[in-house]
């Protein structure tokens, strides 16, 4: 008799990657409505610019590569990589800055290392990285709350701010659609002997973070929780991430409240919950055994903690991110598991 023998893995999972990249970008949705809420629909515009621009940057490299397009174009990575750096760029930067941090970003830092798993650094924060360094002054140009500033950009100012760098309304001054982030806002405060609650004075900051921002992470952190739930990411390493900066600030908070702000302050600033749920759970780049993603996550939230405290950036998410990448190799090397036998 001859019987019909199929070709092994014999074991089959239904986590594909296309699969496991669409449930990141459903994950992400809950955080981009409300960022239009507050904000205005500057990074709906950004999420199309970076989503274009990294597909096409995509299907360029594959083709010099001589690679097949069709797979590696429908399997979702590259459109997380542009939904990521979209949400770390300010909704209004110039749409050739958002065009060349993506670019860096797919071809630099993806494909230059031989694409989708062989890439060492997270290519949404060397895109991001690479424009901060460049176009300092641009970055830091976030929007103003719609709440605070009496007017919500609509998608006409949107569009004509980050294409001709004017509003639409003639009327409305750039000043009126960009203010100081809350960390920028805390550091500089601080540097001028201000105390952490006469700084909280301004209407900016809301019960822990900056008001719409608090409302942004909270969407993150649901999105995060569904990823876990779906078994997208483990929750090693975004416990280690939010644990580790919570643990460090409030050690700091406690010896002097006057100069450091509290433990929930830096959780809910900045991109802390995008980056423990989103950014440091990357599989390519983030550590892979059970300690090594406790070490690294903690790494990640102790580094984003040093930076925004002492460093020369008001948040260091993105350079904590880059810096564990390089030390991943480095902690699966001693925290592997020990091989059965030995």
């Amino acid at each position: 008799m001859h019987f019909k023998l199929s070709v092994s893995p014999y074991l089959h999972t239904m986590q594909t990657v296309p699969n496991l990249m669409r449930q990141v970008l459903y994950a992400l949705l809950p955080g981009i409505i409300l960022y239009v809420y507050f904000f205005g629909w500057g990074i709906v515009i950004n999420i199309l610019l970076t989503s274009i621009t990294a597909l096409l940057c995509e299907a360029l490299m594959l083709w010099m590569r001589d690679r097949p397009l069709r797979p590696f174009l429908t399997d979702f990575s590259v459109l997380v990589t542009a939904w990521l750096l979209a949400l770390a760029i300010p909704p209004l930067l110039p749409w050739w800055m958002t065009v060349i941090g993506t670019a860096f970003a797919v071809i630099f830092a993806k494909h230059l290392y031989g694409g989708l798993g062989f890439n060492p650094f997270n290519p949404a924060m060397v895109g991001y990285v690479v424009l901060l360094i460049s176009f300092p002054y641009q970055m830091t140009q976030w929007p103003a709350l719609a709440m605070l500033s009496g007017y919500h950009p609509g998608l006409l100012d949107s569009v004509s701010v980050i294409f001709t760098g004017h509003p639409w309304h003639s009327s409305i001054g750039i000043d009126a659609l960009s203010s100081a982030t809350s960390l920028d806002t805390m550091r500089t405060q601080l540097k001028h002997f201000h105390t952490v609650q006469e700084i909280k004075q301004n209407p900016l900051f809301g019960d822990f973070g900056a008001k719409g921002w608090e409302w942004i992470s909270n969407a993150f952190f649901l999105g995060g929780c569904w990823l876990l739930y779906k078994r997208v990411i483990n929750w090693h390493i975004p416990f280690a991430v939010l644990g580790s900066l919570f643990i460090i600030a409030g050690f700091f908070f406690l010896i002097d409240p006057d100069v450091h702000p509290s433990p929930l302050f830096h959780v809910f600033s900045g991109a802390s919950i995008l980056a423990a749920f989103f950014i440091a759970t990357d599989p390519v780049t983030a550590a892979t055994s059970i300690k090594g993603r406790l070490f690294y996550g903690a790494g990640i939230g102790i580094l984003i903690y040093i930076i925004r405290t002492w460093g020369g950036y008001p948040d260091g998410v993105a350079f904590a991110v880059l810096l564990m990448n390089m030390a991943a190799p480095l902690i699966d090397y001693y925290t592997k598991p020990r091989v059965f036998g030995y």
